[in-house]
């Protein structure tokens, strides 16, 4: 699963954290995914989800200062069926080992990746999860470049990869089909036909109709049996977020 949760943002009213927070968990605990990537998570909202979330456990670091400081994009993982074997976070700059704005983006921005393997089958595989500058071109279309040149120096052994995450990027913009030429498109993929609306991104807006799709799970070496866009509300027809989340059942 790839879910942008949205940033407890003071400001927010009637789409504040608090109103949002269960309805989240509640999404999240039903599907149970054995990974989930999510973006602008705060370290509040990452406390709040990882307590009561038993199985999982999760990776990645504040993006401000390499701890606890700003957006985390982190991957939870189920303890119960993957062992965690290594882990790390870069930035997306031109300087990806150290704190650093890359290009033109606005803002820092991270991927955050782990090594796992299965405790049933021994079978190993990378997860990514990363969001993309919301301003930035070239920062969008160096970024496309830095992680498939990141994966391929972790991954020697040519094992099953994973990529997700808010992207900023509809499908017909180039870095995308830049990473469709080197990574499968898990909705594109899926043996069952995706279910939900074709965009993943609402803005909160439950009266207009979801076509903008900027999330995504990106996968290699792995098959797609379902892939859903997932538009479960809160009692009050609200989104829990202003993204939905992307779900994708695999087999490798």
């Amino acid at each position: 699963m790839s879910y942008n949760i949205k940033y407890d943002n003071e400001s927010d009213t009637i789409n504040n954290w608090n109103d949002r927070r269960l309805p989240m968990l509640a999404l999240v605990k039903k599907h149970n995914p054995a990974f989930i990537g999510m973006q602008e998570v705060l370290l509040n909202q990452l406390e709040f989800l990882d307590a009561p979330l038993n199985d999982h456990k999760y990776i990645g670091v504040g993006r401000d200062d390499g701890k606890e400081k700003g957006e985390f994009s982190p991957i939870f993982y189920d303890t119960k069926k993957y062992a965690l074997l290594k882990s790390n976070t870069f930035w997306l700059s031109e300087s990806p080992d150290i704190i650093a704005i890359g290009w033109d983006a606005a803002l820092e921005r991270i991927c955050s990746y782990g090594l796992f393997q299965d405790k049933t089958t021994k079978k190993r595989l990378w997860v990514f999860n990363t969001h993309f500058d919301h301003k930035g071109k070239k920062a969008r279309r160096n970024s496309v470049k830095l992680i498939l040149k990141r994966i391929k120096r972790l991954n020697t052994e040519n094992l099953p990869v994973i990529l997700m995450g808010d992207l900023n990027l509809t499908p017909e913009e180039g870095p995308i089909v830049r990473l469709q030429k080197k990574m499968d498109d898990g909705r594109r993929i899926s043996k069952s036909p995706p279910s939900g609306p074709v965009g993943t991104f609402n803005g909160f807006n439950s009266n207009v109709p979801m076509d903008r799709r900027i999330d995504y799970i990106f996968l290699k070496g792995i098959a797609v049996q379902e892939y859903h866009h997932i538009d479960e509300r809160r009692t009050n027809g609200k989104h829990i977020s202003d993204h939905l989340p992307v779900l994708a059942t695999i087999t490798y």
